[in-house]
């Protein structure tokens, strides 16, 4: 029977106790049980961020063995939701606003160059994997709503933002953010699309949210992904955290739902020497993308 973890039932020095050192043994099933559920291979260089991770959350419910913290993860209903609590804690949601200057300029010039009547007949759709807590989604809206402004036309564009984890995915719909996460937003953008609040923190406008849609996507389970017809992909720095054979079977999912025309933005250094038959690389130094060639008659 598992046991009924009650934080508040534990002795006040029990928390400062240090956990005990993970052995080989059991590093490797959470090693594999990371990658079998979600693909994310993490190296034995890595088993101290393990450690310490798991540590944190086990210290949170009041567990002090791995063993038994792993039965409680694997085990029942409860377990999908502990699963879900760890799996945000594990996966690095280091993001912000404008993070790579280069590839939006670069989605930027796409947008400005495409035909106007075809923008005029169906929308773009942009999709942003990985998006963490909103911040690279929020950008590319940010980034249309200027070039549509620019091209004279409305609002013909719409974001998908996808994540495994669904506390990063509540927070990217709630679209608030503290000062610190806007220090690489410039103050006419930060005035434009974004209103203070009392508290000093930020709220992206309505006519921004409204654009971006946010959806819970395991990466392993792109095959049953609804997105498809996308004109622009954004996968950047999230395939370094998988196996070289699995990154080639996600960027040919990925490639499946871009358009002929669309565009695939990958981040720097990501898939180095990888090539596809369908796709065409952008020529740039800066920016690692590739542009779908069209359909053959």
């Amino acid at each position: 029977m598992m046991a009924n973890y009650n934080d508040k039932a534990q002795p006040t020095g029990w928390a400062l106790k240090p956990l005990p050192e993970m052995d080989n043994d059991q590093f490797r099933k959470w090693q594999e049980l990371l990658e079998s559920r979600t693909g994310m291979s993490l190296p034995i260089g890595r088993k101290v961020f393990l450690q310490t991770s798991l540590g944190i959350r086990m210290r949170e419910i009041g567990c002090s063995d791995y063993q038994e913290y792993f039965e409680k993860v694997i085990s029942g209903p409860g377990g999908i939701i502990e699963w879900t609590t760890l799996v945000d804690r594990l996966t690095v949601q280091e993001t912000r606003f404008y993070r790579d200057i280069d590839a939006c300029n670069l989605v930027t010039d796409y947008v400005l160059t495409r035909p106007i009547d075809n923008l005029k007949k169906s929308s773009l759709e942009v999709w942003s994997v990985g998006c963490s807590t909103g911040e690279e989604p929020y950008t590319l809206a940010m980034l249309l709503s200027e070039s549509m402004y620019m091209l004279g036309l409305k609002h013909y564009y719409g974001i998908t933002g996808t994540d495994i984890s669904t506390p990063a995915l509540e927070k990217a719909r709630a679209g608030i953010y503290t000062e610190r996460k806007l220090v690489t937003v410039e103050d006419t953008q930060r005035e434009k699309y974004f209103k203070k609040h009392d508290n000093g923190q930020y709220e992206v406008i309505p006519a921004i949210k409204d654009r971006v849609c946010f959806a819970r996507v395991n990466i392993l389970d792109l095959g049953n992904a609804p997105m498809h017809g996308m004109n622009v992909i954004f996968c950047q720095n999230v395939l370094i955290y998988f196996r070289r054979w699995r990154r080639k079977e996600i960027l040919s999912r990925l490639v499946e739902r871009l358009v002929p025309g669309g565009l695939l933005v990958l981040g720097q250094g990501e898939m180095v020497d990888w090539e596809h038959p369908d796709l065409e690389r952008v020529p740039s130094d800066n920016t690692l993308a590739f542009i779908r060639r069209p359909e053959k008659n």
